[in-house]
């Protein structure tokens, strides 16, 4: 099947997935008619729906945007960049176009990769209000673990931020999100991926640091999110943000009960380049 250039989605802006990710996290935000969804929790909204009978064994959708490379191949979130120019109100239309930006193969150290990054740009009301590029990475199939970064050792700076994943949570993320990838509710297909138990969701990771932000008191308004994951964070634990050595208002960093790095994020002023 052809990959298409674009696809389009158009929805009414709903207040249901704020105030289910509200109830995951156990805070309050508001989520009336006429109030705006907050910076980076976008990802609840426009999100594609494909058949079931269009997913892989692994629980990816086989066509659309972006599409595997080839069957066998392990689909990781790599990173991406946000800018967000205004925030989307509920109770309004919206609509999300998406395209590959681009798509490269490399060989790296787990052997062939392919890295694809997703454009998508969300448009209400005749203006551009969120503009992000997402990395996919594509690796060769097999069990190979993939390398553990050390744990850190310097003390975690303050203001932290902690939310304890288990699997419940893992579950009402998958939901929300819409994401039927199997390592995040399946153990044996974890294994056959290379991971030692579920997998805690990267973008779970990185909005975590984006709304530690924002929950400071930092605004994302006009400026570019930027995140990075480094190393899987496996089995269910306390997921611990802390501030970049520069401050928070620069970036923030996402780490394992153990101590160990597994996604960094970083604020910068204005558009991504």
């Amino acid at each position: 099947m052809t990959t298409p250039e674009t696809i389009a989605r158009t929805e009414v802006i709903s207040a249901e997935p704020v105030e289910s990710m509200a109830a995951l996290l156990d805070i309050d935000v508001p989520h009336a008619l006429g109030d705006t969804v907050p910076p980076i929790w976008h990802w609840l909204h426009l999100l594609p729906r494909d058949p079931q009978a269009d997913l892989g064994e692994d629980g990816h959708p086989l066509t659309g945007i972006p599409a595997p490379p080839g069957g066998g191949r392990r689909r990781m979130f790599g990173g991406g960049r946000v800018t967000t120019f205004g925030e989307l109100r509920i109770g309004e239309s919206a609509t999300k176009v998406t395209s590959i930006a681009k798509s490269v193969d490399k060989v790296g150290r787990t052997g062939a990769l392919t890295l694809t990054t997703v454009l998508q740009e969300i448009t209400q009301n005749g203006e551009l209000v969120i503009r992000e590029e997402q990395d996919i990475v594509y690796r060769e199939g097999g069990s190979a673990p993939l390398p553990t970064p050390a744990p850190a050792v310097d003390p975690l700076p303050e203001p932290s931020l902690s939310l304890t994943v288990n699997e419940a949570l893992l579950f009402r993320f998958s939901a929300l999100t819409y994401n039927a990838h199997r390592i995040h509710y399946d153990l044996d297909w974890c294994r056959r991926e290379g991971y030692d138990g579920l997998v805690i969701h990267g973008p779970l990771l990185a909005f975590l640091m984006a709304d530690h932000m924002r929950r400071q008191g930092i605004s994302l308004l006009n400026r570019t999110f930027g995140y990075r994951l480094v190393s899987p964070m496996t089995r269910p634990q306390t997921v611990t943000v802390t501030p970049d050595a520069d401050g928070l208002q620069v970036g923030a960093e996402a780490r394992s009960a153990a101590g160990v790095v597994c996604a960094v994020g970083t604020l910068s002023d204005g558009p991504q380049r």
